[in-house]
């Protein structure tokens, strides 16, 4: 096999008459493209962006030669500006050294604390959604499961120590550091606009502002020598093995100012779409409700329920094969490489696409269908690794996805439970890829009682 194959490239030209359009939702572009050059082809885009819809190509960046690739200066330059040095901008032995000291805390068993956390919340929309029944409103189900997911991830970092108001506060600091760093990946060459219109200087004072709100919770929490069994305690809690200290201030908080950012848009926007795709086949939403009955009844899950309810998971599963929240991922190659023959330069940074590789014919049979039989465990064996990568892959895989997978469990039974989900016709419901991917336009719907 040739070993040195160049990377067959898109014309600046042919990049240029399509930006537009690629600022808005690069999505259609990549998938062209990746079918046009048989799944990997490079851009440039002030530098060299390799694209890849091939599994094996995202396995080899991310797990098997993934010392070889660091996380790329979008994420810890561009993103670190804003939230810190912590698990998600972070590099190298300091990823490493955070990444092990943090890891034990998001364990299956030691999430099983936040359980009835996580079920207050939910309880607080139930209401919510039986007076919306009631008065046969009309509501757009994004920005409701996006407080839901924000105030969970909020009560299950901080039990005690946060109110309503400041969860508010900081919820909508992080919205408009998420939109601004969007601008500023998408558009790279206005770059120098941004700081002169002081775009980027509001920004950072954005962040300053929730970063001293979060930084005082800390400080609370630790002065009051309280113990609330929610993950700040675990986070204060944690040592190094090498020193037995705990992590800084200034670690604590840039940790959990990652948590917040994260740890909710993602599940939000998973939500979101489950509840449209489950608006339009109610023969899942019955098989759930079989499921429920089997195994719960009408009493709330708990943890030791949510292995058994084995179809609500391959429902979320393949929610988000259709609809992956984290839509595109990205790597900064160290050192000249060589994927399937292909040449991969020092300084290139290669974009895994993600939503590409789900929605890829060569691993899944007529991909645009809603099939939750394709996440049995029979059927995951029979599938090439790295061809479903909702929470990324290899020794970067999301820390949190144990917390994500339990909260839409929990917020699919309840929730079911109690109301029939439908989506509003006439809507255009298109996809906007951002830092996660969002409906373009909202997803509106109404709800109904089961037992009116």
């Amino acid at each position: 096999m040739e070993t040195n194959k160049q990377v067959p490239k898109l014309s600046n030209f042919a990049l240029l008459k399509r930006m537009l359009k690629f600022v808005d939702n690069p999505i259609p572009f990549l998938l062209e493209n990746a079918e046009k050059y048989n799944g990997i082809y490079s851009m440039n885009l002030g530098v060299l962006n390799i694209v890849s819809t091939n599994h094996e190509f995202a396995q080899h960046v991310l797990q098997k030669k993934n010392k070889n690739y660091k996380k790329s200066y979008v994420q810890t330059d561009t993103l670190g500006q804003y939230v810190g040095k912590g698990l998600l901008t972070a590099n190298g032995d300091y990823w490493l050294r955070q990444r092990r000291l943090i890891q034990p805390g998001f364990h299956r068993e030691k999430l099983a604390a936040l359980v009835d956390i996580m079920l207050d919340e939910v309880d607080d929309y139930i209401l919510k959604f039986e007076q919306f029944a009631k008065e046969k409103k009309v509501f757009d189900i994004c920005p409701l499961m996006t407080e839901l997911t924000f105030r969970i991830v909020s009560k299950s970092l901080f039990s005690t120590g946060i109110s309503d108001a400041e969860m508010e506060r900081l919820g909508n600091d992080i919205t408009e550091i998420q939109e601004f760093l969007v601008k500023q990946i998408r558009q790279p060459y206005l770059e120098y606009w941004f700081r002169l219109s002081g775009q980027i200087k509001h920004t950072l004072k954005t962040s300053k502002s929730a970063r001293n709100l979060i930084g005082g919770i800390i400080t609370g929490r630790k002065s009051s020598g309280e113990e609330h069994n929610d993950l700040l305690d675990m986070l204060i809690a944690s040592r190094y093995e090498d020193t037995g200290e705990g992590m800084t201030d200034e670690q604590l908080l840039d940790e959990s100012l990652i948590i917040f950012l994260a740890g909710h848009e993602t599940s939000a926007n998973a939500m979101a779409w489950t509840w449209y795709l489950l608006s339009q086949h109610p023969d899942a939403v019955q098989k759930i409700r079989d499921e429920i009955k089997e195994h719960l009844g009408e009493r709330k899950p708990t943890f030791a329920d949510l292995p058994k309810m084995q179809y609500t998971m391959q429902v979320i599963q393949e929610s988000m094969r259709i609809y992956p929240p984290a839509w595109l991922t990205d790597r900064e190659t160290i050192e000249d490489d060589a994927i399937n023959g292909y040449h991969i330069p020092k300084g290139a940074l290669v974009l895994p696409f993600i939503y590409g590789i789900h929605h890829s014919e060569k691993y899944w049979d007529k991909p645009e269908e809603f099939r939750p039989e394709r996440f049995t465990k029979e059927a995951q064996k029979q599938r090439p690794a790295y061809t479903y990568l909702p929470f990324g892959g290899g020794p970067r895989l999301c820390i949190g996805n144990n917390f994500a997978m339990m909260e839409m469990q929990l917020i699919v039974i309840c929730l079911i439970q109690r109301f029939n989900f439908k989506t509003i016709e006439g809507q255009n419901i298109e996809l906007l890829p951002l830092v996660t991917l969002r409906p373009a336009e909202g997803i509106k719907m109404q709800v109904t009682t089961i037992n009116p």
